[in-house]
C-alpha cells in the first residue's frame, strides 16, 4: 500500500466535493428547458387581453423579465414625431397605472414558484419601456490585459467605469453570440439529464 496514498474515505469525500463543485457551476446558468417552463407558465397564467401579444420572457437566475406589447395609440394624420413619442409614452403610462395591482399578484405567485425577481417591460409602437428590473452585482478577477481593455473604453468615453465597461462587454457578446451561447444551453440542458439518470456518487460507507 502506498503510504502517500488519500485514504479511501478521504477520496469519497474529495469526489463528493468536486461533484458539489460542479453541480453548483451547472446550476448556475440557466438552461433551455428551464427558461421553456418559466414561459409557459407566464403563458398560461396571465390573463386574455393583458397584452395584446406576449413579446419575451427573459430568465437568469436573478430575474424574469416578461415582456408584452400594448395596442399603439392613434395620432392626428400628420402628427409630428414629438407628438408620437408622447402619445406612446402616455399610453404605456396608462397601461402601467391600469394593470399595476394585477402585475404584482402575478409577480408574487411567480416569485413563490421560481424564487426570482419578476420585472415588467411593454413594447409600444416599436419602442421598448422597462418598468422595472433588478440590477445585480458580479464579483470578478481579472488580469492586467482584461483591465487594460476596460481601462481604454473608459478612456475613449465608452463606459464611465470598469464596472459599466465590463457591462457593456457583456452586451456585446450578447448581440453577437446568441446562438453559440444557445448552444451552451442545450448542452447543458443534456449534462443535467445525464447526470440525473446516472448512479448515486455516494460511496462512503
Amino acid at each position: 500500500m502506498d503510504p502517500c496514498a488519500s485514504p479511501p474515505r478521504f477520496r469519497c469525500r474529495q469526489n463528493r466535493v468536486e461533484l458539489d463543485i460542479e453541480k453548483r457551476n451547472l446550476d448556475y446558468m440557466i438552461t433551455n428547458e428551464q427558461q421553456d417552463e418559466i414561459r409557459g407558465w407566464f403563458a398560461g397564467r396571465l390573463p386574455e387581453g393583458l397584452f395584446e401579444a406576449l413579446v419575451e420572457v427573459a430568465v437568469d437566475r436573478e430575474e424574469i423579465v416578461v415582456t408584452g406589447r400594448v395596442p399603439a395609440p392613434t395620432t392626428s394624420e400628420g402628427a409630428s414625431d414629438a407628438e408620437r413619442r408622447g402619445a406612446v409614452e402616455g399610453r404605456v403610462r396608462e397601461f402601467r397605472e391600469r394593470t399595476r395591482d394585477e402585475r404584482i399578484g402575478i409577480a408574487r405567485e411567480a416569485e413563490h414558484r421560481f424564487d426570482r425577481k419578476v420585472s415588467w417591460a411593454v413594447e409600444c409602437d416599436g419602442r421598448r419601456v422597462l418598468f422595472t428590473h433588478v440590477a445585480a452585482p458580479v464579483m470578478t478577477r481579472l488580469r492586467q490585459p482584461e483591465r487594460q481593455v476596460l481601462d481604454t473604453l473608459i478612456e475613449s468615453g465608452v463606459a464611465r467605469s470598469r464596472s459599466e465597461a465590463l457591462a457593456w462587454c457583456v452586451r456585446l457578446v450578447q448581440r453577437h453570440a446568441d446562438g453559440w451561447l444557445d448552444e451552451l444551453r442545450d448542452s447543458l440542458d443534456e449534462v443535467r439529464r445525464v447526470r440525473e439518470r446516472g448512479p448515486d456518487g455516494d460511496t462512503d460507507g
